[in-house]
Formats: structure tokens, C-alpha cells, sequence
């Protein structure tokens, strides 16, 4: 009895030991490390699950195809290489319903955790002077912080999902439960911005429909907003001077971008007969406007994107490239980068020494983290981009296109994801999941790097231009 005891009582130590062995090794990690792993540990399950023979209706899913769609629906991006609406049986849509459910509420947190470890590294005079912009008492706790982000969340897709069942049951004749089944899934692929349909034509059916298009297109926007921007709108939006940098930056930003996008590809496209211009007057506006929300990195389409023009695809390019705001389901690099880029460019064309934006001065070392993010983004897409025109025939507008979107999560496709070869697929799958937990991880990483010099060199100006 004495002998099992011991036996019994080292066993237990043994596995106290590595029990805190694994507990002093996540501390140890870094965040980015975290949501690296997270993810990639999330997307080998979603993966597997797809790819078992219950996930498809054939049973014969391809590990590259359930790779990629795992990486697709947790990355909320909406590019596939199979038709969701008919290869993907009852639980395979359940399984990719879940992870995109997972990305979109994944990335919300991890980004408000990531703000408050940056508060928590920074001096206390900065940490003062953030509460006193963002009108915070101190230090949010991390429990409510979780429980604001999935309500906010839930309530803005069941909203959502009531809306799209209704107008499904009353308008097109589904019964109640394939309106509702309906309903949830497209307001769960609209609001974290994953662009999956349960219709092979994705949204075409619906063109002419704003009692369906609409609906989603503002629940696109909310989710690319960005949960810190939707937190203060909450609190006070009838304070617009109170408002934080960010919030004053996002929101403009964001409709200047939509109204481009709207007018750039209604005029381009108003005469195209293979997309606007075999629809009505009214029809061609608000497919021009829903085209325009969907480059936020949605990835819904209403018309056909492999017909329209060359124009069109380029300024698709650079609006899906600039993508959503932080802390939300959008991906790119996000408008706030692209603004900062701006107001520097502005200030040194008017030969300011200091960026100054809505009465505040912009932090340098912002700027080169602003820069550091736009260039590593164009040499993975680049990169992506080469890789593919090197194993392919295809022309570079649509490769580029294709690439672009699968960084920025967009989902949108000129019709070319299913016929690259194993190797291209592979490709997106990883510029897809670099660009979700890229810009992110990077920006924070590079916050949290940040230290005072002991000593600064001489200075000295090589010629540029």
C-alpha cells in the first residue's frame, strides 16, 4: 500500500510539473505568438472536420480544398475553390459557419487585448493622457470588455438575421425553418465580413433587392468599422468633439472611400451589359453602391466581377487594399494607416516638420509603423502575386485581383481561385492567413518593441527623387 502511495503521489507531481511547464510557457509567449498559434491551431481543426467524408455531400473532399475553405471561413475572407452552396453538406456549412463566427469574434478580442497590454506597457502619464482622450476611467476589465465585444456582436447579427428571414419567408416563399437557417447564416458571413453565400450566384439572385442588400451592406459596415469605433459611437455619438482620434479618423474616412467606390463603379460600369448595364436605372445604383460596401472586404457579389472592366478591377484593387477600420471584421491595411500616410504626405508637401490631425499631434514613431505595415503588405502581395503568374498562364489583372483580395479578406474573385493549380491555392491560403493576423500582429508587435535609444548617430541626408 505504502509503494502504490508513492507511486501515486510522484505521478501527481509529475504532472504538476509539466503542467506548469505548459502555463510558464504561454506567459512567456508574446501576443502576436498567441494568435499566431490560436489561429493556426483553429484553422488544422476546422480543416480536419471539413475534411471528413460527413462534411461534403459526395464525401470526397480534397485536403486542399478543406484547407483552404477552413482558412477562408476563419480568416473571414469568402474566397473558395468549391461551390459552398452544393459540395458542402448540412454540417460541413455548420463547421464553416462556426469558424467564421470564431475569426470574426477572435480578432475583435485579440485587437481589445492588445490595447489594453499596450496600455498597461506604457508610462503613466501616457496611460492618463489615453483614458482622458478615449473618456475611460482607467484600465477596462478584460471579463467586460470580452461580454461587450459578443453582445455587441450577436445583437447586431440576430438583428440582421430577423431582418433577412422575414423578407426570405415573406418575399421568396422559404419555409421557417430554411429562412431562418437562411437568415443566420448569411447575417453571420455579412457582419464579420466573410462573404460566404448559400447560393452558387453568391448574391446575384437579389440584385434588385434592397430589402436584402441593404440590410447586409450595414451590417458589413458596422463589422468594419471596428468594435472600438462602434463602443464610442454607443457612448457618444451625439459628441462628436469628444470623439477619439481614431473614431474622427475611421468614420470620414470610411465614407469617402464607400462614395468613391459607389460612383467609381457605377460610371465605369453603368453601360457594361455584362454587369450594370443589363439591370434597371434603380438596379445599377444600388448594385454600384452594394459592389462598393462589399470592397470593405465583405465579398458578396450581385452582378458578375469576372465581366467587368479593367478600371473597375484597379480601383477595386486599391480600395481593398485600404480595407475596414481596426479592431473589426475587415481586413487590409486599414483606413487609419491609410490616413496617416496621407496627413504625412499632405504635411511634407506643405513643408510641416509635424503631423498634426484634428488638433492633434501624430506620434512619430506612428509613421513608421504606418510604413513598415504598407510595405511588408505590398511585398506579400507582390510576392503572391508573382509566385502564381510564374505557375500559371493567367493574365496579371485578374492574378493581382485575385491575390489582393485573398490579403485583404475581401473574398471578391474574377472567377480564377478554383482553376489555379494545388501549389497557387496554397499561396492564397497563406497570404490569406497573413492577412488576417498580419496587420494586426505586426502593429503590435512593433508598438510593444518600442524603446528609448542610449545614443543617436550623426545625421545625414542621402538625395531622394
Amino acid at each position: 500500500m505504502g509503494v502504490r502511495s508513492t507511486l501515486v503521489t510522484r505521478k501527481a507531481q509529475r504532472r504538476e510539473r509539466s503542467f506548469r511547464t505548459r502555463v510558464r510557457f504561454i506567459r512567456a509567449l508574446a501576443p502576436a505568438q498567441v494568435i499566431v498559434i490560436g489561429f493556426g491551431l483553429t484553422a488544422l481543426v476546422g480543416a480536419t472536420l471539413l475534411w471528413l467524408p460527413i462534411s461534403s455531400v459526395d464525401g470526397s473532399a480534397s485536403i486542399v480544398e478543406a484547407l483552404f475553405t477552413a482558412v477562408s471561413a476563419l480568416c473571414v475572407t469568402g474566397l473558395v475553390v468549391v461551390d459552398t452552396a452544393v459540395h458542402w453538406s448540412p454540417f460541413g456549412l455548420g463547421v464553416i459557419l462556426a469558424l467564421i463566427q470564431l475569426g470574426g469574434l477572435g480578432i475583435m478580442v485579440f485587437a481589445a487585448m492588445v490595447g489594453i497590454v499596450l496600455a498597461r506597457r506604457v508610462s503613466v502619464r501616457t496611460r492618463m493622457n489615453t483614458a482622458l482622450e478615449t473618456k475611460s476611467a482607467g484600465l477596462p476589465d478584460v471579463g467586460r470588455l470580452v461580454r461587450n465585444i459578443v453582445r455587441t456582436s450577436l445583437t447586431i447579427e440576430a438583428v440582421l438575421a430577423a431582418l433577412l428571414a422575414a423578407r426570405f419567408a415573406f418575399g421568396y416563399g422559404y419555409d421557417a425553418p430554411k429562412a431562418v437557417w437562411h437568415g443566420v447564416f448569411h447575417s453571420v458571413s455579412a457582419f464579420n465580413n466573410a462573404g460566404f453565400a448559400l447560393y452558387s450566384d453568391s448574391m446575384v439572385r437579389f440584385v434588385a433587392d434592397p430589402w436584402i442588400t441593404l440590410p447586409m451592406c450595414a451590417a458589413i459596415v458596422l463589422g468594419g468599422l471596428g468594435f472600438p469605433v462602434l463602443r464610442e459611437l454607443a457612448r457618444e455619438w451625439r459628441k462628436p468633439l469628444h470623439w477619439s482620434m481614431n473614431t474622427r479618423i475611421v468614420l470620414p474616412v470610411t465614407a469617402a472611400l464607400l462614395l468613391i467606390g459607389w460612383l467609381a463603379i457605377a460610371v465605369i460600369e453603368w453601360n457594361n451589359p455584362r454587369t450594370l448595364g443589363a439591370e434597371s436605372g434603380w438596379t445599377r445604383v444600388l448594385a454600384a453602391l452594394f459592389h462598393s460596401v462589399q470592397t470593405r472586404t465583405a465579398g458578396f457579389n450581385s452582378i458578375d466581377v469576372g465581366a467587368m472592366h479593367d478600371e473597375t478591377w484597379l480601383i477595386m484593387d486599391v480600395l481593398m487594399f485600404i480595407g475596414g477600420g481596426p479592431g473589426g471584421t475587415a481586413g487590409g491595411i486599414k483606413v487609419t494607416t491609410f490616413a496617416v500616410l496621407f496627413f504625412i504626405l499632405v504635411t511634407e508637401l506643405r513643408g510641416g516638420t509635424v503631423v498634426n490631425i484634428f488638433g492633434k499631434r501624430l506620434a512619430r514613431s506612428v509613421h513608421r509603423q504606418a510604413i513598415a505595415v504598407v510595405l511588408l503588405s505590398i511585398a506579400a502581395v507582390m510576392g503572391a502575386t508573382v509566385a502564381i503568374l510564374a505557375m500559371t498562364d493567367l493574365d496579371l489583372d485578374r492574378v493581382l485581383f485575385e491575390t489582393i483580395s485573398a490579403f485583404a479578406t475581401v473574398g471578391l474573385s474574377t472567377g480564377i481561385t478554383g482553376d489555379l493549380p494545388a501549389a497557387g491555392q496554397l499561396c492564397l491560403v497563406v497570404l490569406m492567413f497573413l492577412g488576417r493576423i498580419g496587420p494586426l500582429t505586426l502593429g503590435s508587435a512593433l508598438a510593444l518593441r518600442e524603446r528609448r535609444a542610449s545614443y543617436e548617430l550623426p545625421k545625414e541626408r542621402p538625395v531622394i527623387g
